[in-house]
């Protein structure tokens, strides 16, 4: 799906036609977590849905009657999978019955996929790896087959238990943030393990009062899945540690309708790819394929580069050489186009949020950083030096 063609509706005025599009984009967009792509016929029969021409369940029938009809192969089945699934997300999305429990999370991979995977709603009773794009072909630690419901069962019980009373916005972030990447990491399911998870986190959301709807699903399934993944991932020898990081930016885009940018290079393991280098194209990943689409992106960096060490020589003469270094990597990361905020330095230079914070601070008030207004709060640039 080159353009979401739902966009229009999240603007409507009117709220029926506006919620619709909102579960409709949501439930199209999370195909690409597995690579999938929804049929034009699928997409034309959602659109008919939210006009309100067809109620949501003719929707499903129609999809239904529509592949009972059509030959096998493996591309259907692929394209199959992909518009019935969408088409049962956005029916759970669109129901307002939810309870937090593990049967509840069973019960939604079992509507998912139910016809699908011969496993629908059941506990994978085998041990499973998964290379990984963002981790260089590395895989997470999932949880180990025979203490899957065990595990499962005890981060429901905690979860029930945690008091969010009293609790500033980040503090609530991060602990979602950390709760749906535990719920993911356990992988309880063969397949279609984030489809579901993505689903139960966003009923469970609104249990918790965040509406929680806009795009951020449709247009970064991907990148959701990635955080998700560095949210899990720990390698001492190369001195690469789990964050939930990423998904906190994520959340705050998704549940405070922040701008930050989400660009699945910077998930990557090997640091961040800078555009001048490479440019993985967010959308469009086959993850059956292991297929990411990689270009060098040109751009016109060389005339409006001005060189480090005169910044350096003219702004931060007084700074220890350390502080140097980080200034060195941070232009070389995001050179003048790119608006960074604490997160990015954060990944980028190994830092503590706190030293992180310190250093942002110390630059902008020698004039190397400037603040950036639409963005989302403590976004930053590099400011133009003259030669």
């Amino acid at each position: 799906m080159d353009k979401d063609p739902f966009k229009q509706y999240l603007k409507e005025s009117e709220p029926n036609k506006s919620h619709k599009g909102y579960i409709w984009s949501t439930a199209i967009g999370l195909q690409a977590v597995d690579g999938l792509k929804p049929s034009n016929y699928l997409i034309d029969t959602a659109i008919q849905n939210i006009e309100g021409s067809i109620t949501l369940k003719e929707a499903q029938k129609l999809i239904d009657s529509y592949y009972e009809e059509k030959p096998n192969s493996s591309e259907n089945e692929r394209t199959e999978e992909a518009d019935k699934v969408s088409a049962r997300i956005a029916g759970i999305l669109s129901e307002t019955a939810f309870s937090f429990s593990p049967n509840e999370y069973l019960g939604i991979h079992r509507r998912l996929f139910q016809g699908i995977y011969k496993h629908a709603g059941k506990i994978r009773d085998y041990n499973i790896t998964k290379k990984e794009w963002v981790l260089d072909g590395a895989t997470v630690i999932y949880g180990s087959a025979s203490e899957l419901r065990a595990t499962l069962e005890y981060d429901f019980t905690q979860e029930k238990s945690f008091h969010y009373h009293g609790l500033a916005m980040d503090e609530v972030i991060h602990h979602l943030a950390m709760f749906v990447a535990r719920l993911w990491q356990i992988h309880i399911f063969g397949e279609g393990n984030t489809r579901t998870t993505a689903v139960f986190f966003i009923k469970y959301l609104r249990t918790l009062g965040f509406a929680a709807t806009n795009d951020i699903f449709a247009d970064h399934a991907w990148y959701f899945r990635n955080a998700l993944v560095r949210a899990n991932y720990t390698n001492l020898k190369q001195n690469i540690h789990a964050t939930p990081a990423y998904l906190e930016i994520f959340l705050r885009n998704l549940l405070l309708n922040e701008k930050n940018e989400l660009h699945n290079r910077n998930l990557h393991i090997s640091g961040l790819l800078t555009p001048n280098k490479v440019d993985i194209q967010d959308e469009k990943v086959d993850i059956e394929s292991k297929k990411v689409d990689i270009h060098s992106k040109k751009t016109d960096i060389q005339e409006e580069k001005v060189d480090i060490e005169h910044l350096l020589s003219s702004k931060a003469s007084h700074f220890s050489n350390k502080t140097k270094l980080h200034i060195r990597k941070m232009f070389s990361a995001f050179e003048y186009h790119e608006i960074f905020g604490r997160s990015a330095v954060v990944n980028l230079l190994a830092l503590q949020n706190s030293s992180a914070s310190k250093l942002l601070s110390k630059l902008a008030q020698a004039g190397i950083i400037e603040s950036v207004s639409g963005h989302g709060k403590g976004k930053y640039k590099f400011s133009k030096t003259e030669s």
